[in-house]
């Protein structure tokens, strides 16, 4: 698993954790964090461009053998 799916999977554990630790007022820091730790990957592969993604898509598909 590269670095980065880590860094956003223990973002999301957390924020579960935080959600149930946390004071009722404040559970909105977990579900900020599970927010962010989703949408951070989302809108960095959005940006790229079109012949961009399909280029990372070509590279995927390669690693996986198909």
């Amino acid at each position: 698993m590269t670095p980065r799916a880590t860094a956003g999977i223990f973002g999301i554990i957390l924020g579960l954790i935080l959600i149930f630790v946390l004071p009722t007022w404040l559970i909105w820091v977990g579900i900020a964090l599970i927010v962010a730790a989703a949408a951070i990957p989302v809108a960095g592969y959005m940006a790229l461009d079109k012949s961009q993604r399909r280029r990372l898509r070509a590279i995927r598909a390669r690693q996986r053998g198909n």
